[in-house]
C-alpha cells in the first residue's frame, strides 16, 4: 500500500514559509520537497481554501502563509487535505448477513474510529509553529 506523506511534507513546506521573506513559488516548494510544481500548486490550493496560506499569480507570485502558524494546528492542516484515511485496514463484506462477519465488523471499525478520534484529538493540541520549538530545542 502507498503511504500518503502529504501532511509532513506541507508541514515542511509551512515551516520554511515562516522563515522566508518574501513568497516563495510553487517550483521553490518542489524543489525543497524533491517533488513537482503541479503537486506543490494541487497541495497548496486545499491550504489557500482553508486560508491558512494565500498565493499570488504571475511573475513574481508565490505562496505565502495567510496567518501566524501559532494559530494553526497540525488538525487544520489535516482537514485542508481532505483528512486522508489513516488505516489500510477495513471491514469485510459490509452487506453480510452472517451475525458474526457483522460482530467483527463492528468491532474493527470501533477500534478504527476511536484510532482516528485520538489521533485528530492530538493534532488539535498541537501547533505547526511548536513543531518548530521542537526544532530549535533540538538544535540545542
Amino acid at each position: 500500500m502507498r503511504r500518503d506523506s502529504r501532511l509532513p511534507r506541507v508541514l515542511h513546506a509551512l515551516l520554511h514559509l515562516e522563515r522566508m521573506e518574501g513568497l516563495a513559488t510553487s517550483e521553490l516548494i518542489a524543489q525543497m520537497l524533491g517533488t513537482n510544481p503541479s503537486v506543490v500548486r494541487r497541495t497548496m490550493g486545499g491550504l489557500r481554501e482553508a486560508g491558512i496560506v494565500v498565493s499570488v499569480k504571475g511573475h513574481g507570485g508565490g505562496w505565502s502563509l495567510a496567518k501566524p502558524l501559532t494559530d494553526v494546528s497540525l488538525l487544520e492542516i489535516y482537514r485542508a487535505l481532505g483528512a486522508p484515511t489513516l488505516f489500510a485496514i477495513g471491514s469485510d463484506d459490509e452487506q453480510t448477513t452472517c451475525l458474526l462477519a457483522r460482530a467483527a465488523n463492528a468491532a474493527t471499525a470501533h477500534a478504527l474510529a476511536h484510532a482516528q478520534q485520538q489521533f485528530e484529538d492530538h493534532l488539535g493540541s498541537v501547533s505547526v509553529a511548536d513543531l518548530a520549538a521542537d526544532f530549535r530545542a533540538w538544535q540545542g
